[in-house]
């Protein structure tokens, strides 16, 4: 399970250094494969290679109702591999569909993470406290 935030930036060539707590469980479990992507909420997911073959294929069985949604995850999906010091390419499309420039965090989400533009995901995040809280998490005892 992939949980806590890394602020990170990328380099001019478009590349992230994954955070070492997370390098050797990427490479045990996936040889430092992955796989990026959109998310609908304008961030990018970055999924160890065994995970995305999950999630696509729970994608690949959607109908046709949701052949959209299975263009915007399947036909932006990026295969990558950790270089020798821990570094991913991210394409300068999936950079442009997320509007990250430089400065990103990264965060754990489980069996994935995702990656934001820094300045995006703290106005998002800023929004999403000022409103109320959604109805599953008022019986969540914190």
């Amino acid at each position: 399970m992939f949980q806590g935030a890394s602020s990170l930036s990328l380099d001019a060539k478009g590349r992230l250094s994954v955070p070492t707590r997370h390098r050797e469980v990427l490479a045990a479990m996936a040889q430092g494969q992955l796989t990026l992507t959109r998310h609908p909420h304008g961030c990018l997911m970055m999924f160890p290679r065994p995970e995305w073959e999950r999630f696509r294929e729970r994608l690949a069985a959607l109908p046709m109702s949701a052949q959209w949604w299975k263009r915007h995850f399947l036909g932006n999906a990026m295969d990558v591999e950790m270089d020798g010091t821990g570094r991913v390419l991210v394409s300068p499309e999936l950079r442009e569909a997320a509007g990250i420039q430089r400065d990103t965090l990264l965060l754990g989400m489980g069996n994935h993470f995702e990656l934001w533009d820094k300045a995006t995901y703290e106005t998002q995040q800023a929004q999403a406290l000022q409103g109320e809280m959604p109805d599953v998490f008022k019986d969540f005892s914190f």
